[in-house]
């Protein structure tokens, strides 16, 4: 039997933690400087031990979570959850965040009628240039 760890890196614990799909995704994460350490951007080497607090960006939505534990190898989800905490202001700003989208408007509301017919084009057409029978030449210059 292993003892945990008393620190590892951040991309293999962000993995560990599920919070990535893969360390390499984690890394182009950090690399944008969308994960911080205690306040500071952090870098892949990084290392981190229990009690650090970590902020990341995660599909659009910001999260703070405490390291509460490390693990050397990625379980299932409800193991995962176990190895931090979330902040009580992360968790209110993801519920307020998840409310807001819940009641945007439908982008495709601000449509009434859609893509124009062929009838409307000419509709159109015919408001814009006249028919064709206010021309006596089939030129739009009128000659």
């Amino acid at each position: 039997m292993t003892l945990p760890p008393d620190a590892m890196r951040i991309d293999k614990w962000l993995w560990c933690a599920r919070f990535y799909k893969t360390r390499s995704l984690a890394v182009q994460e950090m690399d944008k400087g969308r994960v911080k350490v205690n306040g500071t951007p952090a870098k892949p080497a990084r290392e981190i031990h229990a009690g650090d607090t970590v902020a990341l960006l995660q599909a659009g939505t910001a999260r703070t979570v405490v390291v509460r534990a490390l693990s050397a190898m990625r379980g299932p989800a409800p193991v995962a959850q176990q190895l931090y905490e979330e902040t009580a202001e992360s968790l209110l700003a993801r519920t307020q965040a998840a409310e807001a989208r819940r009641l945007a408007p439908e982008p495709a509301d601000a449509l009434r009628h859609g893509r124009p017919t062929k009838r409307d084009r000419r509709t159109l057409d015919d408001a814009r240039h006249g028919s064709w029978g206010d021309r006596w030449s089939a030129s739009l210059d009128g000659d």
